[in-house]
This record gives C-alpha cells, sequence and structure tokens, in this order.
C-alpha cells in the first residue's frame, strides 16, 4: 500500500530557494539528482551486491527483462521467450533496432558475451551464484539466443530480472577488461558521464536510445549524502529532487513543506537483521545465538531508529516475498536471554565487536540501541560502522572463512528477485560464504542446503511452499541471526518530479522520470 503524506504548508526557507531555483537559467535544462545515503562501491552490476548500485545501474544499462515498480516482470531487451518441458533449454527472442552507446549493436553475441562472464568461477564475480546454473549461452541466430542450464532452477527468469543481468557493451567489456566496473557502456535511456567515488554519479540522456521519446530529462546525478539531516535539508532547498531513504524523524517536517511530497511505501521487503559468525566463539553455540535474539526490544528499536516507520520481522525471508514463511517474530525476554547465556557457559555475558553494513544516520542509531540492548545481558561490544571500501575488503572479500574477522555484523537484505530464492541462497547456504556473496553468518547447515535446492529444481507450487517452510523453520530455529526489522520505504520527492518510485526491494524505478519546469 502506498500512501502520499500531503503537505500543508511551505517553509520560509525552502520557498526562498525554491524562488532562486524556478529562474530560467537555472532551469534551461531538465537535471534531477537523487540523494542517496551510502557511496557507489562499482559500475559493474555483475560484480556487487549492492542494491543502490545496481539501482543506479538502470539509468545506463538495461536487461532482457527488468522489475517494474511493483516487482512485475517485464520484457525489455527480450520480446519473447520459451522453456524446454524439462526445464533446462531457455530461448530468447531480442529486441531488434537496439545499440549500445558506444554504437556497437545488442544481438545475441552481446547476450552470450556477457552471460559467459559472470558464469565462469574463474572470473571470481560477485554474482556468480546468480549465474552458476548456466552450462552454456548459444548464438541461434542474431536475435535469438539460448540458454542451457546445468539442472532446472524455477526462478531463472526472476534472477533475469534482476539489475545484475544487465547488458554491457561487449567493445566496452574487451576495451576495459576488468576495469569495466570504472567506464559502464550499456543501452540504457542514460550514458556515463562521470564518477567520483564517495560523492556522486552522473549520467546524461542518450540521443540513441531505442525506446522513442525517452529519457524525457537531460541529466541524473546520484548525490552521496550519508548525513540524514542534511538529505532532508538538499530536498528541501531544491538541491535534489529526490532523496531515499529520507530520515524518519524528518517526516514530520518535511510533509510541511507545499513543494515535496513525502511517500510512504509500506511494501517493502529490505530485512534488517544482525548476523552473528557461527563458526566462532562464542557464537557457534546456538544457545548464545538464541540470548541475542531474546536480548533485543524489536519494537523499541523500530520506534527509536525508525520513528515507527518499521515493522517486526516474523520470518527469515519477508512478507510479500513469494514462498516466505511466518514463523515469528523472537520474543524479547531478558529473564530467558540471561538463563541461555548461563547454559551456554557465560553467566557474566562476554565481549565482542558490532560492525555496521552502512554509516549512514540511521544505521548508527540502530547499532548504538543494539549496543545498549546487549549490555543489558552482559554482551559489552565495541561499535564500528563501515564506509563500503572498509566493507567490501573487510567483509566481502575475505577468501576463508577462519580469516575472518567479523562477528556480530548489522546488515538489510531484500530478497530483489522477487522469490524466497534469493532470500536464502545469497545470505544462508553454504555456497555463499564471501567472497561468492553474502553469507556473512558462516551457516552451515546440509538440510537447509539441500532444501534450497530441492526447491529450485521443482515447479510444483505445493511442494516448493512445503520445502521452503521447512527450510525457514529451520534457520529460524538456528538462529545464525538475531532478526530485527523490515523499514519502511519513506522517501520525498519535488511535487515537479513524476514517473520515479522506490520499489519494494529499496532499488529505484524511473523508466518514465519526468521534471516539469
Amino acid at each position: 500500500m502506498m500512501k502520499v503524506l500531503r503537505p500543508t504548508k511551505l517553509m520560509a526557507a525552502a520557498a526562498v530557494a525554491f524562488g532562486m531555483l524556478s529562474s530560467p537559467l537555472a532551469h534551461a535544462a531538465k537535471d534531477v539528482t537523487f540523494a542517496v545515503a551510502i557511496a557507489l562501491e562499482t559500475l559493474d552490476p555483475y560484480n556487487t551486491n549492492s542494491t543502490l548500485n545496481q539501482a543506479a545501474g538502470k539509468a545506463y544499462y538495461e536487461g532482457l527483462f527488468e522489475f517494474d515498480k511493483d516487482l512485475k516482470i517485464q520484457k525489455v531487451l527480450a520480446t519473447d521467450y520459451s522453456v524446454s518441458e524439462d526445464g533446462l533449454v531457455y530461448t530468447f527472442k531480442l529486441r531488434p533496432g537496439v545499440k549500445f552507446h558506444d554504437g556497437t549493436d545488442f544481438n545475441a553475441e552481446a547476450v552470450k558475451i556477457n552471460f559467459d562472464r559472470p558464469s565462469n568461477p574463474d572470473n571470481r564475480l560477485s554474482r556468480y551464484i546468480q549465474f552458476s546454473v548456466i552450462d552454456k549461452t548459444e548464438v541461434v541466430d542474431p536475435m535469438t539466443v539460448k540458454i542451457t542450464l546445468k539442472k532446472p532452477f524455477s526462478a531463472f527468469i526472476n534472477a533475469l530480472a534482476h539489475p545484475a543481468a544487465m547488458m554491457i557493451s561487449p567493445a566496452a567489456l574487451a576495451k576495459y577488461g576488468k576495469e569495466i566496473g570504472f567506464h559502464p557502456v550499456g543501452t540504457g535511456p542514460f550514458e556515463f558521464v562521470e564518477w567520483k567515488p564517495a560523492e556522486y554519479l552522473k549520467v546524461k540522456k542518450f540521443d540513441g536510445y531505442w525506446k522513442k521519446g525517452y529519457p524525457k530529462v537531460d541529466t541524473l546525478t546520484f548525490r552521496t549524502v550519508t548525513d540524514n539531516n542534511t538529505r532532508a535539508a538538499v530536498v528541501q532547498t531544491g538541491e535534489a529532487q529526490f532523496a531515499f531513504p529520507v530520515p524518519y524523524e524528518q517526516a514530520a517536517v518535511l510533509q510541511k513543506n507545499d513543494k515535496l511530497d513525502v511517500v510512504d511505501h509500506k511494501n517493502s521487503i529490505m530485512a534488517r537483521y544482525l548476523s552473528m559468525n557461527t563458526q566462532q566463539k562464542p557464537f557457534d553455540n546456538v544457545k548464545v545465538r538464541e540470548a541475542v535474539n531474546y536480548a533485543i526490544n524489536k519494537e523499541a528499536l523500530a520506534k527509536v531508529a525508525f520513528s515507527g516507520y518499521a515493522s517486526i520481522v516474523d520470518g527469515v525471508v519477508p512478507k510479500g516475498v513469494e514462498y516466505a514463511y511466518k514463523t515469528g517474530p523472537w520474543p524479547y525476554d531478558i529473564k530467558k536471554a540471561k538463563a541461555l547465556l548461563a547454559e551456554a557457559g557465560y553467566p557474566n555475558g562476554f565481549e565482542s565487536q558490532l560492525w555496521s553494513a552502512y554509516n549512514d544516520g540511521t544505521s548508527v542509531k540502530v547499532v548504538q540501541f543494539l549496543q545498549q540492548q546487549l549490555a543489558q545481558v552482559g554482551i559489552k561490544v565495541s561499535v564500528e560502522v563501515l564506509e563500503s571500501g572498509q566493507r567490501v575488503q573487510r567483509v566481502q572479500q575475505v577468501q576463508k572463512p577462519e580469516d575472518a574477522k567479523v562477528r556480530m555484523y548489522y546488515a538489510g537484505w531484500s530478497s530483489s528477485t522477487g522469490e524466497a530464492d534469493w532470500g536464502l541462497r545469497p545470505l544462508l547456504s553454504t555456497a555463499a560464504f564471501p567472497p561468492v556473496l553474502n553469507n556473512v553468518s558462516y551457516y552451515s547447515n546440509k538440510s537447509v542446503d539441500d532444501g534450497i535446492q530441492q526447491a529450485l529444481a521443482t515447479t510444483d507450487p505445493a511442494k516448493k511452499t512445503e520445502i521452503y517452510k521447512n527450510v525457514q523453520e529451520t534457520i529460524w530455529k538456528d538462529a545464525p541471526w538475531a532478526f530485527l526489522v523490515t523499514a519502511n520505504n519513506l522517501y520525498v520527492k519535488s511535487k515537479n518530479l513524476s514517473g520515479v518510485y522506490v520499489e519494494p526491494d529499496t532499488s529505484f524505478w524511473f523508466g518514465d522520470i519526468d521534471l516539469k519546469q
């Protein structure tokens, strides 16, 4: 359910700012700025697990399919497809007349080159697990491509609609090689202009875009604004026309600005959790992990850090994702937490460290709250918020589980293919240990691994539902995470801006973006 909160009156400072920005000189071009909370780490969609990196990538890249603003699958560079009876062979018809920004033709050979790259484990790309099921990609004719899978994979079209599966110019891949993350060349509505890591990414209208009449704006800039208050301020002054996430505590103030729309999107599938390294003491003991779950007051967390714009997580996979199963929530019970710690051999608690995957203002509030909650049961944690480069180096690029320094780790994940597979396999299967994907808890359970594979191998919805139910119940009981909250997608935009949305997985859809002058 999406609710638009109507503002009532204009703040004086914003009135002055918007008055200044309404001059013909200032609005000679349709320039749109998005204020975002974290820095981009790479512009290669196949080598990042960051939703924001891939959301920005939709400006210059496109895939065979895409998710629309409601996570429904739409055809883009593919016009049709068929699947063999055994579920192993997918044949795609491609959109003719499409060119990459460098003039290279989009065709079946381009698709083959793109999918050969992430499906090859030697390339060690972050999204390998998403494409590892591909056995081979073959050119049938210039506008027809055939993909053969190693085994049935019932979520394959969902995987291809994910922005990790967007098409990169073969000529650019040949030219830049491993440096493609700094030189994006796609078929999208915008082409790359400039990227200053930790500051901004700028793209401009691609005049040769295949969809006539698009894009409707001249430039897009994704500006990193980690401070919550500053992110709210730049929209009010007109420096940005769109901001996400909005600092929850600022929502009431923003609603009073009659130049802005504050949108509260409650269908978020971005789950927030605290993972624990299950292969390191004391987190190798399930009673300790249970104690951590009992020690945290999730209702208070929703109020303190998210100003009430959040709901308590009641399952491993968030509701709204296909095959999600409700198992909880874990209740808040300090007495129970202390008793479990004593049973585990830690009657006085223990010391550890807690890292945050993000350094925005809301995340800082979250980890400080968690630190206080854990202290109540004797768990004393030092807290560190990681910048994107630190996150990549310390967490995502660790080669062996025994070398991992991570202990407790606050992060978030959206099942961004819209199906339970992507809420489980990348985070909780043995095959997803870093650097492959994001199983930062180093959780390994054979019944979970087997169940995930069995679910992918069946196309029977009833059977699939039962398998995923069992998998999610097992994970919930094993408690590799403290299951926290799902935060609403709260964003603010200029009333003059249209055709842009935050999707349930916290990605952006701006396929019809326009700015009224």
